[in-house]
């Protein structure tokens, strides 16, 4: 089971939720980038980041729901095989259950 901890107690707990694949020690969650004609990354990495209003901010396995504007930035996947970087005028991206969405020019 996935362990995470709770943002409202600050309590380790599971969230009853299988544990992605493993390659190396590392945990590995489902990416997917792509615009209205092309798929540009769809496989599983390591983490993903990028730029919002507020700032820079990384997606690792075990994160919350979450959903976000992206703004021009440099989309970084630190895939099974190595980073693999972007430039990306926007984007909107949606993160849930170890499972990340990336729509771009929306």
């Amino acid at each position: 089971m996935v362990k995470r901890q709770d943002a409202s107690t600050g309590k380790i707990i599971e969230d009853g939720r299988p544990a992605a694949p493993a390659k190396g020690g590392k945990r590995a969650i489902r990416i997917k980038v792509y615009s209205p004609f092309q798929t540009y990354f769809d496989d599983m990495a390591y983490s993903i980041s990028g730029d919002n209003e507020t700032g820079p901010f990384d997606i690792l396995p075990g994160h919350h729901n979450f959903l976000s504007l992206l703004g021009a930035c440099d989309l970084v996947i630190d895939t099974l095989t190595g980073k693999r970087s972007s430039k990306i005028t926007r984007g909107m991206m949606h993160v849930k259950a170890d499972r990340i969405i990336v729509f771009l020019d929306v």
